[in-house]
């Protein structure tokens, strides 16, 4: 059964954005007890089902009815986990954004997870945790329907069962899909020196916990571009001088320098996220070629440039 569960979840991640995204270091771990389980209602022997929202996310509000059906059709129990009130319940499990879904077992095993923004990919994880659980499965409508998800899960559960470690499978940075804030695109985000890539309105590094400004080393700096520290107080060198300045490049730009390309920023698209309008950016480049070496795809560019690598914007226009 597990080799099963673990076959579901590589097909959805193979098959995004069709499928719902799970990225194996986010969220609780597939096939092991989970904390989360302690917040949910208790079983009468139907999956439980938790979902993520956020108070300002219009996608987690197109959802709630198809949540609704999987509850009336009698096939979970369904546990909803806002983001501001539920705070310490996100936290436990790490859930890395709004709308997630994840599906617990009667003993607290996590059968499915990932993010999701269709109803057809939250249908997804609760049919592959059906499943993982050997219960009768809800058919997925269109294209990839019940039986056809039945006859490749049969066909690779060899291989899978096979595998020393299922984990393995998939490592985070080989998923054929990204997500920032739940939007799944299909190439990963631009070098950036703090990790997720967070800029400004002029295209310049921004750490993505707090929006904090950094320089391109990954040091906070103050309004004069100096390195600071957390504290705001000035980074000095052994004997107490006062560390100079380094650059601050656009983060495309610098993805250009550092793969010898050129690049520019042609066009973007928008979300809600937290309540405040996502601004995300395709850094666009004549490369045939994605950052991680998928065929490049024309996405929001221009003048016959492709898309490269992904950038977003924290706009304060409300949701």
């Amino acid at each position: 059964a597990f080799a099963l569960a673990a076959v579901a979840v590589l097909m959805l991640r193979r098959r995004a954005p069709g499928g719902a995204l799970d990225v194996a270091s986010e969220g609780p771990r597939l096939g092991e007890p989970t904390e989360l389980a302690r917040w949910l209602p208790r079983s009468d022997g139907r999956l439980r089902l938790a979902v993520f929202t956020s108070a300002g996310c219009r996608l987690c509000a197109t959802l709630a009815p198809a949540v609704e059906r999987l509850v009336d059709a009698d096939r979970v129990v369904l546990r909803t986990y806002e983001q501001q009130r539920d705070h310490e319940v996100w936290a436990s499990i790490e859930v890395p954004g709004a709308p997630y879904a994840v599906v617990v077992a009667a003993d607290g095993t996590v059968l499915a997870k990932g993010t999701i923004n269709t109803e057809r990919q939250l249908r997804g994880v609760v049919e592959g945790a059906h499943a993982a659980a050997g219960l009768p499965m809800i058919s997925i409508t269109g294209p990839d329907s019940r039986r056809q998800f039945l006859g490749k899960a049969t066909a690779l559960a060899g291989a899978v069962a096979a595998a020393p470690v299922v984990g393995a499978l998939i490592k985070p940075g080989e998923a054929q899909a990204f997500h920032i804030c739940g939007h799944i695109y299909t190439t990963d985000g631009c070098p950036h020196p703090t990790g997720l890539p967070r800029i400004d309105s002029r295209g310049l590094p921004l750490r993505a916990a707090d929006g904090a400004r950094v320089d391109d080393l990954g040091r906070l700096i103050d309004a004069s571009d100096l390195p600071i520290d957390d504290g705001g107080r000035p980074l000095v060198d052994p004997d107490g001088r006062r560390l100079p300045p380094a650059p601050r490049t656009s983060v495309c730009q610098q993805a250009a320098r550092m793969f010898g390309i050129k690049a520019r920023i042609d066009g973007s698209w928008y979300r809600c996220c937290d309540g405040h309008v996502r601004k995300l950016t395709d850094c666009c480049t004549p490369s045939s070629r994605r950052i991680n070496g998928d065929p490049g795809l024309t996405g929001y560019c221009h003048g016959g440039r492709k898309v490269f690598c992904v950038l977003y914007f924290d706009t304060k226009v409300k949701c």
